[in-house]
């Protein structure tokens, strides 16, 4: 499967008193580049996180964010902490039992002490756990993303191999044609200026020259180029780099093919090369 570097996840979970959101971004970059925003509460996560994030990521720059937002004073129910009432209770009946005509407590006085009413919330384990299984559950679907995103790049990508092949397809029967048409037209050229063009120095010449256009090894090169392209992208896996480096090659053939040409139609076909293997660059860029 071929993978994309850009993708998105955003996934989040209401916890006892706060609610908790994981948002991930990937763009393509040459190599991993991870940066972590985390609320002070899960600043410990930070080793925990980057050492998950990099065994599921190969490559691209990759954000991710963790927002913990607590509830809006009084929206939540408020409980009573009955360890703290009981304390109450007990310090209230030891002072009675010294000063026998002290006060009693209220229940108003009771629910105003510092402690005994609270809001819900989780303890600091137990929020951390919750935190990583989110971004767990962020990374499956930013991997199901980067997916959807790398098969439409791998259609493209097979799309412009096609275009590829009929370039070559064009090319490769008019070689020996393009040969013989040039050598006839140099023949004619060297008549008109007395020469003869069977003498034998010339015959070397023209074989040397007809080397140094011939386009076939060139033509032979793509063929075997578009070949490995296809296989890298049937297997699949981390393959953006792989695939760079088969456009530089194919780029480079398309170039030398070019320069050789002495044919209207053969510079055609290699402009028509250097746009698809442009477009295929430019879409690689984005695969992990």
């Amino acid at each position: 499967m071929i993978l994309s570097m850009t993708g998105f996840a955003a996934v989040a979970a209401e916890l006892p008193g706060s609610s908790l959101t994981v948002e991930l971004r990937s763009v393509n970059h040459r190599y991993l580049d991870l940066q972590l925003r985390l609320p002070d509460e899960l600043r410990a996560l930070d080793a925990t996180l980057r050492e998950l994030l990099t065994a599921e990521l190969k490559r691209g720059k990759v954000d991710c964010r963790i927002a913990l937002n607590h509830a809006v004073p009084g929206a939540t129910t408020l409980a009573v902490n009955g360890e703290r009432v009981a304390q109450l209770r007990d310090a209230a009946a030891e002072v009675l039992r010294h000063a026998p005509g002290s006060s009693p407590l209220t229940v108003v006085d009771i629910l105003r002490w510092p402690g005994v009413l609270t809001e819900p919330s989780l303890p600091p384990e137990a929020l951390a756990e919750r935190a990583v299984a989110l971004v767990r559950q962020a990374l499956d679907d930013l991997a199901a993303s980067r997916a959807r995103e790398g098969e439409k790049l791998k259609a493209m990508l097979e799309e412009c191999c096609r275009g590829i092949e009929l370039q070559i397809a064009r090319i490769k029967p008019r070689i020996p044609a393009i040969h013989d048409a040039y050598a006839e037209k140099l023949g004619g050229r060297l008549k008109d200026a007395g020469l003869d063009p069977d003498a034998e120095r010339l015959k070397q010449e023209l074989a040397l020259f007809a080397t140094k256009i011939d386009v076939a090894e060139e033509v032979s090169r793509l063929s075997v180029h578009v070949a490995e392209v296809r296989r890298v992208l049937a297997e699949g896996g981390s393959s953006g780099k792989r695939l760079d480096f088969l456009m530089q090659e194919l780029n480079r053939e398309a170039n030398t093919l070019g320069s050789k040409s002495v044919d209207a139609e053969l510079s055609q076909a290699a402009l028509e090369l250097k746009v698809l293997i442009e477009q295929m660059r430019e879409q690689v860029q984005n695969i992990e």
